[in-house]
C-alpha cells in the first residue's frame, strides 16, 4: 500500500474548500453541477446543514451549522432569483396578527 487515501463525497461544498483541501497538501476532483443539480444539490444540503443544527450539542456547533445553513438558504435563494430586498428580512421582529 502506497499510503494512498482516497474518500468520495460527491457533495456540494462551500467555494473556497477546494483551496483548503490543496493548502493542506491534498488534491481533489471537482465537478461543476449543472442547474438542475445545484438546485436539488442545495435541497439536499439544507436538508443535511438542517439536521446536523438540530443534533449539535453545544452552542459553538449550532452556531457553526446555522451558519452553513444560513449560507445554503442565500444560495438558493440567489439561484431562484429571489432577494432580500424584494420582501424584506425578518429584523424588524414584525408579527402579522390579521389582515382584515
Amino acid at each position: 500500500m502506497s499510503g494512498y487515501s482516497l474518500k468520495n463525497y460527491n457533495n456540494l461544498v462551500r467555494d473556497k474548500i477546494p483551496q483548503i483541501i490543496e493548502a493542506s497538501g491534498k488534491q481533489c476532483t471537482l465537478r461543476v453541477l449543472n442547474d438542475a443539480e445545484y438546485g436539488i444539490s442545495l435541497k439536499t444540503k439544507m436538508q443535511e446543514e438542517l439536521m446536523e443544527f438540530l443534533e449539535a450539542t453545544d452552542v459553538n456547533q449550532q452556531l457553526e451549522e446555522l451558519a452553513d445553513l444560513l449560507e445554503v438558504v442565500y444560495s438558493f435563494t440567489r439561484y431562484k432569483g429571489f432577494t432580500v430586498d424584494e420582501r424584506g428580512g425578518f429584523y424588524d421582529k414584525i408579527q402579522l396578527v390579521s389582515v382584515h
